[in-house]
């Protein structure tokens, strides 16, 4: 798809960038210059999803560990069935029954059969399983039993129904290296290897502070001029959704005491992340706490929603510093900011390769109006027409204080810069909000 062609003098405006305004780029790269893999440290298996492992991981042993029935049926001689059919079925006499998780106490005989359940290693001898319903079992309507016969009804080649010792992975086989990321898959081939345990890079902690006197936490009374602390709870599931650990610290208050008594109890994180307090007209408390504490740069970024941007290092006790990511107050401002640069230094932490969020090209059915020339980020609902095309509304009011609109979003539809407009029927690029980030960074 290409953008729909305009005459000459309606061709889009291109804006003269502010040169006081970083680009999304220049902020992201001077943020991630400040951040460093985390340790690697033993992680229960269970609790490993999406973390990157620290450890090459080599199989003790076969798996499956020894050949086994694919099927519900009977362990034969292949040879012992020639010619079978239901017309003409060859009779065996049955010897045993071996259930899932147990061993045939005796090898198979010619002209015997061994009653087998899926995943059974199977009888010594046996060269092929016929599943149930290749016999004549279940028109008799019992469990067949030792000493009885079973009637088979078809001819069995060597190694039917069978899997093999080691047909999935051999023993001494490197399973995955170092670096790879745990999907649900992943985490079920290291549990087949007996492993509950695994090396993988930490989860970071992320540090969560509210300002404002005007906040309320969610389940207290409402009380006239306050608003709900939404941010807390929207950076805090995106955190979780990232891979990190939320640890939301509460609502500091207006005052040095309050803001340094919050600080202080979240400098035990990998990254504190506060809310509000990073514009020019914002109140100079949060800025001088902030800066007394450590280092702080207030930046102007070239992009809407999210123009102003705080990022800088607090001092800890021990002498060592924690990076501290200031977002904009505003609740969407807030979200759109943390895409953008709290993802990337997450995944940096976590040891996972710096990807760009999924992103696809879309026709747009409303327009895209840049008026500052600051990079867009419109949200967006992504949706497919009739002729199979990809669409995209805009999810309403475009303020960065109405949050419902990234509720209903399921993309940022990007207007870039230097551009004026998108208009309808053109083409932009939609970064995915709800695609899997690993989805083209794993190969």
């Amino acid at each position: 798809m290409s953008r729909k062609p305009r005459e000459e003098h309606d061709r889009p405006h291109r804006h003269h960038y502010d040169a006081e305004m970083l680009s999304v780029e220049e902020a992201r790269g001077r943020i991630l210059s400040y951040f460093s893999q985390l340790s690697v440290e033993p992680t229960p298996l269970l609790g490993s999803l999406g973390q990157v492992l620290g450890e090459r991981v080599l199989a003790p042993f076969h798996v499956p560990q020894l050949t086994n029935s694919a099927m519900d049926g009977y362990a034969v001689f292949s040879s012992d069935t020639t010619g079978s059919t239901k017309n003409a079925p060859t009779v065996l006499q049955v010897i045993g029954v071996v259930a899932a998780g147990q061993i045939a106490d005796q090898p198979l005989k010619p002209g015997t059969a061994i009653r087998i359940m899926t995943g059974a290693p199977l009888p010594q001898n046996a060269d092929a399983v016929v599943p149930f319903e290749d016999t004549d079992e279940l028109e008799r309507g019992e469990t067949v039993k030792p000493d009885d016969t079973v009637a088979i009804h078809i001819e069995a080649e060597p190694n039917d129904n069978i899997r093999q010792a080691g047909e999935d992975i051999r023993q001494g086989d490197k399973v995955f290296e170092a670096g790879h990321i745990l999907g649900a898959g992943e985490v079920g081939v290291i549990a087949s290897l007996g492993r509950s345990e695994i090396q993988a890079v930490r989860r970071p902690v992320v540090a969560i502070v509210s300002t404002g006197d005007e906040l309320l936490q969610p389940g207290e009374n409402y009380r006239p001029g306050k608003i709900y602390n939404s941010n807390a709870y929207s950076i805090a599931a995106m955190v979780t959704k990232y891979g990190g650990i939320p640890s939301v610290k509460g609502i500091a208050k207006d005052t040095v005491e309050s803001l340094e008594t919050v600080l202080d109890g979240a400098l035990d994180a990998d990254l504190v992340v506060t809310s509000a307090g990073v514009s020019k007209g914002d109140y100079d408390i949060v800025k001088d706490v902030l800066a007394s504490k450590g280092e702080i740069a207030l930046w102007s970024v070239r992009m809407r929603p999210a123009k102003p941007l705080a990022f800088g290092l607090l001092d800890r006790k021990d002498g060592t510093r924690v990076p501290h990511l200031g977002l904009p107050g505003n609740p969407v401002s807030a979200m759109v900011a943390f895409e953008q640069f709290g993802r990337p230094a997450m995944r940096l932490m976590m040891g996972k390769p710096q990807v760009e969020k999924p992103s696809i090209e879309v026709l747009m059915d409303d327009p895209i109006i840049n008026h500052d020339g600051r990079r867009v980020y419109a949200r967006v609902q992504v949706y497919v027409d009739e002729s199979g095309a990809y669409r995209a509304k805009l999810t309403g009011n475009q303020s960065s204080g109405v949050l419902s609109s990234m509720a209903i979003a399921n993309g940022l539809a990007i207007c870039p810069d230097d551009i004026d407009m998108i208009d309808v029927d053109e083409n932009a690029k939609v970064e995915m909000l709800d695609w899997p980030d690993d989805i083209f960074g794993t190969l």
